[in-house]
């Protein structure tokens, strides 16, 4: 089973008219989050602010590509629903506004996935299969169950709508930050930096983009090492959001010629 909107062979470079449009479309759905100076300005001797995206209903930015990725489907898709993979926070965004606009989601969700995340999606009323030994499973057991149910399948992290809807990240951020120097993008899957860095360096080409993923799943990284997104091992570690094993292809080719540098 493959993805038609995630393909090797054809990766998709994000525009910066599609965030802009993301954008408009989900301001009505979504917090308008703040970017704060924290106390650890004080500590570092510089300004540092942090965008507190965790103040979404969900608690992760994960809202806006889910939303966005949802106002996109056609009206047939619309009725026939969705599907996705996910450890946690994407299926909880795409739950919560599967509910909201009354959309029919399904969630597949590895064993491994916390319990809490799970009943959240049970909650809002989607149907939440947990079966699969990792990301890998889950997502090959959805992709095979969208198929038989005709249900549309969206990547959480490559998509071409995610990635459009978490790079409303990076224009809140420099409406609501003056004279940025940097920011630091966390790097799972590679969505939300290819997103922010494009909005980014769109409207500010001199600010940096730093992206940061864990040393125990740097498979960004590994991608630019290699010139293309490459399979790495998956070490346990603290940050399991972080840890995707393949970045997306669309997002890397988005990303790649964006980033400064990668911290890991």
């Amino acid at each position: 089973m493959y993805d038609p909107f995630c393909l090797e062979s054809s990766p998709r470079q994000l525009k910066f008219a599609d965030i802009t449009s993301a954008a408009y479309k989900i301001k009505d759905g979504i917090v308008l989050t703040p970017c704060m100076k924290s106390h650890l300005s004080e500590l570092t001797k510089m300004e540092i602010f942090l965008k507190k995206d965790f103040f979404q209903v969900t608690g992760s930015f994960k809202e806006r590509g889910a939303c966005y990725a949802l106002l996109m489907l056609s009206e047939d898709q619309k009725k026939k629903g969705v599907i996705s993979a996910s450890l946690g926070n994407h299926a909880q965004a795409m739950c919560y506004h599967g509910s909201r606009l009354n959309i029919p989601v399904t969630v597949v969700m590895p064993i491994v996935a916390p319990i809490m995340k799970i009943q959240a999606c049970r909650r809002y009323g989607a149907t939440v299969i947990v079966e699969g030994a990792d990301m890998k499973e889950a997502k090959n057991i959805a992709l095979k169950k969208g198929a038989e149910l005709g249900l549309t399948y969206i990547n959480g992290y490559d998509h071409p709508d995610i990635m459009a809807g978490q790079g409303t990240v990076g224009l809140e951020i420099v409406d609501q930050v003056a004279n940025i120097d940097a920011i630091v993008v966390p790097v799972g899957g590679g969505g939300l930096i290819a997103g922010v860095a494009l909005a980014v360096k769109t409207l500010y080409p001199s600010i940096k983009i730093y992206g940061v993923e864990s040393d125990r799943c740097a498979s960004f990284s590994t991608a630019i090492k290699h010139g293309k997104p490459t399979p790495v091992s998956v070490q346990p570690t603290l940050a399991d959001g972080l840890a995707v094993p393949l970045v997306g292809w669309n997002a890397f080719e988005t990303a790649a010629p964006l980033i400064d540098k990668m911290v890991r």
